[in-house]
């Protein structure tokens, strides 16, 4: 099992070269990726519920210049909220800037409030976000004009770069409709923390709709060290039997993220 973080982006007064020395001591402790958050323009003030304070593809470009082997990808990028044309660029330009270490983490989201602020469609977020990314797939694959969609078409253009080996996608949620998403399109699926039953239910689920694609099955968790260490490496080694091949863990405000990112890999190493 892959130890992943997600890193803090939730405060406005946070220093901003905090996030680019957060990834290199995760990229130092042996985390496999680093994922952001995203929110445009939420309702309230970002914090715990609204975390992308930093727009996470324009940081990624700034983290993949001051790391070296550190994946580095969204979790999730609200895809609705985003001309699926200017996203395919933009994500595949990262690809090449930082030598394949992109993985586009998506979502439909779940705010009413700032998709009306923006002016996206809220109902019909989940078929725009599949058409999305059938067009994502034809340009990453280097699919050529002109191109037919049900949302999204084409008769002429060039696109480039084109991402060698394509971009890897990581679908996020946990409800029905997520698995189908990520069992069509993803390869690999992020879920949310239940119980280490329920998520190898999901996990058995997802590779039921997947058939003979395999597509990874991770989990998102929190830890801010309000609880012991031990019992959260208790939970990691749990959801790891129960199918988890990753999880991705956040460690609440960026003031003591970096102890205990390196308090929790310690711990989790000597427990194995």
């Amino acid at each position: 099992m892959r130890l992943e973080v997600v890193l803090p982006d939730e405060s406005p007064t946070m220093p901003a070269r905090r996030i680019a020395d957060l990834a290199r001591a995760a990229e130092d402790l042996d985390y496999d990726t680093a994922w952001l958050p995203d929110h445009i323009l939420p309702p309230d003030a970002y914090g715990a519920v609204f975390g992308g304070v930093y727009e996470p593809l324009v940081t990624i470009g700034h983290l993949s210049a001051t790391t070296r082997r550190l994946r580095l990808g969204t979790s999730v990028l609200v895809v609705p909220l985003r001309d699926p044309f200017v996203l395919a660029k933009q994500v595949a330009t990262l690809h090449h800037l930082s030598e394949g270490r992109i993985v586009l983490g998506v979502g439909v989201g779940w705010n009413e409030q700032e998709f009306q602020a923006v002016g996206a469609e809220y109902p019909r977020r989940g078929a725009i976000t599949d058409d999305a990314l059938d067009l994502l797939r034809h340009l990453f694959t280097g699919g050529a004009a002109p191109y037919r969609g049900r949302r999204y078409s084409f008769d002429i253009g060039v696109f480039e770069p084109v991402p060698a080996g394509g971009v890897p996608v990581m679908v996020g949620g946990n409800s029905d409709a997520a698995l189908r998403r990520a069992a069509r399109h993803g390869d690999s699926w992020q879920g949310l923390p239940t119980s280490p039953a329920v998520f190898a239910e999901r996990v058995s689920a997802l590779a039921a709709l997947a058939g003979d694609r395999h597509v990874t099955p991770t989990l998102r968790i929190g830890w801010d060290g309000g609880s012991p260490v031990g019992r959260t490496v208790d939970d990691l080694l749990a959801y790891g039997e129960a199918g988890a091949e990753a999880v991705a863990v956040h460690f609440g405000d960026h003031e003591g993220f970096a102890p205990r990112m390196e308090e929790l890999r310690t711990a989790l190493d000597k427990a194995r």
